[in-house]
């Protein structure tokens, strides 16, 4: 049996790992790999037209990473965050509306805009500043959706320094998009993986469905697919996970997540180890599985189960104990 060991990332989080497993036979399948925005990428599709995809591949992950990683000094978020007036394209706007519809949904606490807060906190691209309520409350002035907004394809910000991250959910995107023209070619069977964030379809060599184990999360653990918690099977739609268990600092005895709450400016306090959220497309399943590490698993059980479109697996922990929710629709191998 062949497997990759994958790593999720985000410039918000550091997600858990996965192992997708890949049976043998004779059936023809490809793989591609690489990197991108900050991170990997790993692909297995059916090789139903008999030609290589990698070219193809390439260039949507060249295109997406041009205008929405910041990881890019010359991607247009990098350019638009530097106060640059260009209009956007339509990777950008597409990411950018359906962020702020996540961010309504939320009630604040799944937002684009809060890098602020992660750069004071030591999560960010900037090293931990010494946190007084006068730098949270200053990062919390340029953190907030509702002080920016796309007027005819530019960018109108209501605080001229306020920045955006898409990191939360560009990757599941990038799935979708690879997805997408997977699905113009008939691809039938692909399983694309971006940061962690993936979008499935159909069956994989030895015909049966998609398998993706979820790393235990054990604090400090960093040896992915070592200890697994479980073994999800998939066929078709997207798969996130997020977890605070690989990134956090403890100081003076307290221990910092780097799950910050955008509505305090400060780490949420919790007791949500790990979110795994399955939907109709990754992009959505990216960013709600940011969206329950911060609101805790009372909240994302009371989603979860109020909307048919999701399915959910939480571990968390109650008092000394670990437990885990999963949604009637979660498939465990």
């Amino acid at each position: 049996m062949k497997y990759w060991r994958i790593k999720f990332l985000n410039s918000a989080l550091i997600l858990l790992s996965v192992t997708i497993f890949i049976g043998c036979n004779k059936a023809e399948y490809r793989m591609i790999d690489g990197f991108t925005q900050g991170t990997t990428y790993h692909i297995a599709h059916s090789d139903d037209k008999g030609v290589a995809l990698d070219s193809l591949v390439e260039g949507i992950l060249k295109n997406i990473d041009l205008s929405l990683s910041v990881y890019n000094k010359e991607s247009l978020i990098t350019k638009i965050n530097n106060g640059e007036d260009l209009e956007v394209d339509s990777l950008f706007r597409n990411v950018f509306n359906r962020s702020y519809e996540i961010y309504k949904i939320s009630g604040g606490l799944f937002d684009v805009s809060a890098a602020p807060l992660f750069n004071i906190w030591g999560f960010g691209f900037k090293n931990k500043m010494s946190i007084t309520k006068e730098r949270v409350d200053s990062a919390m002035q340029l953190t907030g959706m509702d002080k920016i907004s796309i007027e005819n394809s530019k960018v109108i910000r209501t605080i001229s320094n306020i920045t955006l991250n898409f990191n939360a959910i560009a990757q599941g995107y990038t799935a979708d998009v690879i997805a997408s023209e997977f699905e113009k070619l008939g691809i039938i069977n692909y399983l694309i993986e971006v940061g962690g964030e993936i979008f499935c379809k159909g069956v994989n060599p030895k015909g049966k469905k998609w398998s993706v184990g979820i790393d235990r999360p054990v604090d400090g653990s960093m040896i992915q697919g070592e200890d697994l918690q479980d073994i999800l099977l998939l066929s078709g739609g997207g798969l996130a996970t997020s977890g605070n268990y690989r990134k956090f600092y403890e100081e003076d005895g307290q221990k910092y997540s780097h799950t910050i709450n955008p509505l305090t400016g400060y780490p949420a306090k919790e007791n949500i180890l790990s979110a795994t959220v399955t939907a109709p497309d990754a992009m959505t399943a990216d960013a709600y599985a940011t969206w329950f590490m911060v609101a805790g698993v009372e909240k994302a059980i009371e989603i979860i189960e109020s909307d048919p479109t999701i399915e959910g697996y939480l571990v968390y922990s109650q008092g000394e104990a670990v437990k885990v929710y999963k949604s009637t629709g979660i498939k465990i191998r």
